[in-house]
């Protein structure tokens, strides 16, 4: 009978919050209807409208803080009706990508591709012939799957102590993958930093991070691959309207955007159509942000926040005439793979960024439809490691990760 009570009194509220100039107050006594009913999320979302909808409303300051204390309460529960299990040990896993809804392909930096059979935890291991080197940060990296075809980014031996931040495709054989490369960060240069490299597919292109080899402001030198976003066709050939062919003619013809300084995720959205990475700041100032055509993110000229890890100031966080990331985090949390979660398992998170983090170890979900009020969420801290790598599972949405030494799933209880 109470039950019904509440709902009738929530009908109510509804009816004014939709015509009625009271709105406001509806929509605050809305939320504390379902909070008394123990409906937490419910309520949270009616706090979440009227904070987005009415800024200069007198009810905002209680939303905020009713917000924030449902928010925690709500973060526990949803927290506790998760479960996290380690499927199988890897060695340095780097990236990984589905081939079927029971497999996954893993790359690990040291040089070995591997198939994971999801169902059986069964591991198999796949020949290739990469001209690969391991070096500092350097090895095999990312590795992504489309219609029977496979691309891999890694660190390519280019001779004389040098190497590139490479890519190259293959048919899918579980037995050996026969690579070809179709594209090399040029210089090589003699270093074992920041070599990037994620890859997204979006259409009939793959875009891929190319990392700035520690060299700093050569990220502003268009003319070389390094710290720059890589937009090529499937097959390695060159767009005709990336931005060399519209009106930035000292490009090189591959790059697609300049000025980040080592990104280690990148993903296309399914729901806006757009590319998103993440990036490595240096002392503190790593970001979240927008894959945008002939733009400048600005490194080494901005800091993003950060420092060089001598102390000594690098720039400001940002200034007009460069892109703005979407999020920064300083101090920096080591951000790592990133994905904008689209699945079934966790349908209230449809459309949210999750991002991964090294040094940080955690998982956070970020709210970003409304740019003037990102809003983060740490999923979970200190519990598998060092994330590595994300991936959703194409049709039942649950989460798998790699840490630096396994994979794992992640799903309701």
């Amino acid at each position: 009978m109470e039950q019904q009570k509440w709902d009738k009194a929530l009908g109510h509220l509804k009816e004014v919050a939709e015509k009625s100039s009271w709105r406001d107050e509806a929509l605050y006594q809305a939320a504390w209807c379902e909070k008394r009913k123990g409906d937490k999320p419910a309520a949270q979302k009616y706090y979440e409208q009227l904070l987005l909808n009415h800024l200069k409303s007198p009810f905002i300051d209680y939303a905020t803080i009713e917000l924030a204390e449902l928010e925690f309460e709500v973060g526990e529960l949803e927290s506790a009706a998760r479960r996290l299990e380690k499927l199988v040990e890897l060695e340095s896993p780097w990236g990984s990508s589905f081939i079927s809804n029971n497999e996954i392909i893993v790359t690990e930096k040291s040089g070995k591709i591997k198939i994971v059979d999801i169902l059986t935890n069964q591991i198999q291991e796949v020949d290739h012939q990469l001209d690969f080197v391991v070096h500092g940060q350097g090895g095999l990296l990312d590795i992504i799957h489309k219609d029977n075809i496979v691309w891999i980014s890694y660190t390519e031996d280019r001779g004389n102590y040098k190497t590139s931040t490479s890519i190259a495709r293959a048919e899918l054989n579980k037995k050996k993958l026969v690579f070809k490369n179709i594209f090399q960060a040029n210089p090589p240069i003699d270093s074992g930093y920041h070599f990037g490299s994620r890859l997204a597919i979006k259409d009939n292109y793959i875009y891929a991070s190319a990392g700035e080899r520690g060299q700093g402001m050569i990220a502003q030198d268009a003319s070389k691959h390094p710290g720059s976003i890589i937009r090529v066709h499937l097959d390695g050939s060159i767009p005709n309207d990336n931005p060399k062919f519209e009106g930035k003619s000292d490009w090189l013809p591959e790059i697609y955007q300049i000025g980040i300084r080592n990104p280690q995720g990148m993903v296309l959205s399914a729901f806006d159509g757009k590319v998103y990475i993440s990036n490595h700041g240096a002392k503190g100032g790593d970001w979240f942000g927008e894959v945008k055509k002939g733009e400048n993110y600005g490194w080494k000229i901005l800091g993003w926040g950060g420092k060089n890890y001598s102390g000594i100031p690098i720039g400001p966080k940002w200034k007009p005439g460069f892109t703005k990331a979407i999020q920064y985090w300083v101090p920096s949390i080591a951000t790592s793979a990133i994905t904008i979660y689209k699945g079934k398992e966790f349908e209230e998170w449809n459309g949210h960024a999750l991002i991964t983090s090294l040094k940080d170890k955690s998982l956070r979900k970020l709210i970003f439809n409304d740019l003037s009020n990102v809003r983060e969420e740490i999923i979970f801290k200190n519990k598998i490691g060092r994330i590595r790598d994300i991936q959703v599972h194409p049709s039942n949405g649950k989460i798998y990760f790699l840490s630096q030494d396994a994979l794992w799933l992640m799903q309701k209880k």
